[in-house]
Formats: C-alpha cells, structure tokens, sequence
C-alpha cells in the first residue's frame, strides 16, 4: 500500500496537483543503478539504493522496474566503464545514481552521446549542469556551489570574519571551497588559508588541522564526506581546536554522526535536507524509513527516495523509453521530505531550500538542530546550452 506522502507526491508531480490520478499500465523500465558499493563512500552507495528502492516499493510498482546494479568504486575510470556495460550489453533505458564528481565527469560524454537519461542522485559536479550540462543529465540531489554558496554568505553575515578551508583534492572538494571562498569573499569575509588533502588517502588530519588553528582565523570550513567526515571530525574533537568548525552538511551526514561522537557537537553546517524538519511530508518520510531500516533517514537516502519518485513521474508522462524520459525529468515538481523541490529546465539542476544547523545532543543521541533556511536556492545557467 502507498504511504500518504508517496501518493501526494505522486500526484503533485508534473504539475498535477491533488486531483485523483490513475496510473497507467507500462511495460518494463529497466534501470541501471550505478554508485560505489565498496570504498570510501560505499555507505552513500547503499543509503541512495535504501531510498530508491522504497520509493518504487511504496508506489507498489516494483514489477513496473527491473534493476541492475554495478559498482564504480567512486572511481572515474570503472564508473565510466560500468556505464558503457549498462548502456551497450544490459540495455538499460535510464541510470540512476554516482555518488563521485569525478565520475560523473568521467561518463558525461558517454551519457551525452548515447541519448540515455541519468537521474543523478548525488554527486554534485558543477560543470555537470552548467557549461558540460545535458539534456540527458538531471540532477536531483544538490550542485557543490548549491550547498555551499548559501553558506558563504551566512557565516559573513553573522560575524565570521576569516576562514581557513580545507577539502579533499579533487573536484567536488575543489568545487566546494571554490563556491563557498566566493561567496564568503564577496559578502566581505577574507579567506586566511586553504589546503586540499590527498583524496581518499590522508589519515592523518593533525598538521592540516594545526595550520588551520595557527592562521588565526575565526573559523575552518571544511567539505569532507563518508569516511573521511568521520576522521576528521574525530581527530578534530581530540586535537581540541578552539576554532569553530563549520562546512558542507556532509561533515556530520545523519549517516554516520554517530560514529563521529561528542567531537560533532556543535558543528554548523549547511545541507539540503536533515531528517528534523518538521513538516508533514517530512514526519511520513522518516516514520516509514525507520519502520523499514530501523535507523534515521540521511540526505542520501532521500536522494534515493527523490530519485524513484522522479522516475516514476516521468514515466507517467511519457512513457519507457528513453526520450521520452529524457523529455519529461525537467517537470518534475513536488514538495517532499526535503520541501519544495523543482527542476530547473535551463540547467536541469534540482531548486531546493539549503539548510542551516547544528549538530546536538538529544535524548537519543546526536541530531540536528535547525538554525536557519534559504529558500529556493537556484543555480545561474553558468554556460548551459541544452
């Protein structure tokens, strides 16, 4: 049976607002999910798959969708790869999924020229819906200048002088600081340092966190996600940095918060969605998550869930193939667990509220306290041509 919230969302997409809708019949869509199952973001890969499969599973459409998995370890060079297998050997009509930036640099072309539509359901590759942007690429997860531009802009509007950045080295951590640098620059702030660290492969966070506390700046902001969020947080907490940390709401992911312990306690960060939010598509989203997998929603599980429900959507007006497919993702528009959510038609990027918070202790553990929101944050077209 369809939880309420799966039927207003269904029925709100395209434009349909709550009037009674009967779902055709359609012939099979076969799906390609493809995300890291091993590796540093293995978690993504899997909390992504838990929210598309519940999406399909709650819409009692799972015999409308066959769906084959492969994994990109979150490396450009397999991602790329397992791409051409699920377009040229399994046939699939649409992809969901990458979690990497650079992988989804790596398929662009190939997803470009072959005419197969890609549901991105994370990874945040600006160039991806801006100047390399495709008519077969929708994004309905977040850009790496939408989180973080509209954090730029707060910290220096609430005093925040200096920041030290840090990130990984390599495009979504360049993206991310380069969003955030500019924003927080423009609206007067002054960048006192920056470091990229070795992806996937520094352990050791206590020099980069040392230069950072030493530059004297008011805070570090950093963009760190899966296991290296965990790591750094840790290492921070034990280093006792009187610094304030800010960054990506990667850092401190509902996903694995609590593995980072009491060193995530008063972390602010800016995300696109956190499972507090109360509204009433909200509540019904995380009630139903927990009564399936027993643990709190991420923003990569309801990247997940957003994913099904665009699928589903695009389906319903025009059809399995994929053209039609391609031709009906731009529509798609609905409020959801994380709000009101659209896709821009000029650069086919999601247009989402971005979240302000912090991390507390609750009465179950570490949660997220809402601070501030900034509604309807849309990217500019950048270069996109479609």
């Amino acid at each position: 049976m369809k939880s309420l919230f799966a039927k207003m969302a269904m029925a709100t997409a395209l434009g349909l607002g709550m009037m009674s809708v009967q779902l055709p019949a359609h012939a099979d869509t076969k799906v390609g999910l493809i995300l890291p199952y091993t590796g540093t973001y293995a978690a993504l890969g899997n909390a992504i798959t838990d929210g598309f499969n519940m999406a399909i599973e709650e819409a009692g459409r799972t015999d409308e969708f066959s769906i084959v998995t492969e994994d990109t370890e979150a490396k450009p060079p397999v991602g790329l790869a397992k791409a051409r297998k699920l377009v040229l050997q399994d046939k699939v009509d649409v992809m969901v999924g990458v979690v990497s930036s650079g992988v989804l640099g790596a398929m662009r072309d190939f997803v470009h020229q072959s005419q197969t539509p890609l549901i991105v359901a994370n990874a945040g590759n600006n160039l991806a819906t801006g100047e390399n942007c495709s008519p077969y690429i929708v994004r309905v997860s977040f850009s790496n200048g939408q989180i973080n531009r509209p954090m730029g802009t707060w910290m220096a509007e609430n005093g925040i002088k200096t920041v030290y950045t840090l990130a990984p080295d390599y495009s979504a951590g360049h993206q991310m600081i380069e969003s955030f640098s500019a924003a927080f620059t423009a609206a007067g702030g002054e960048i006192a340092g920056s470091e990229f660290t070795p992806f996937g492969q520094t352990k050791d966070f206590g020099p980069y966190l040392t230069n950072a506390q030493s530059s004297g700046a008011d805070a570090i902001f950093v963009f760190y996600a899966g296991g290296g969020a965990i790591n750094f947080v840790k290492q921070y907490g034990s280093f006792d940095i009187k610094t304030p940390l800010f960054g990506s709401g990667f850092l401190t992911s509902p996903l694995y918060v609590a593995a980072e312990g009491e060193a995530a306690i008063g972390v602010r960060a800016s995300l696109h969605y956190i499972p507090t939010l109360d509204t009433p598509e909200n509540k019904a989203f995380v009630d139903a998550f927990m009564a399936k997998h027993g643990t709190m929603p991420s923003e990569y599980s309801v990247q997940g869930y957003d994913a099904g429900l665009a699928l589903m959507a695009a389906v319903d007006a025009g059809g399995t193939d994929k053209e039609n497919i391609a031709a009906a993702l731009p529509n798609v528009s609905y409020v959801g667990p994380r709000g009101a959510l659209e896709i821009d038609p000029a650069t086919n990027n999601i247009v989402q509220n971005i979240y302000v918070y912090d991390t507390v202790m609750g009465d179950d553990g570490l949660t997220q306290k809402l601070i501030d929101t900034i509604p309807s944050v849309r990217d500019d077209v950048a270069g996109c041509q479609m």
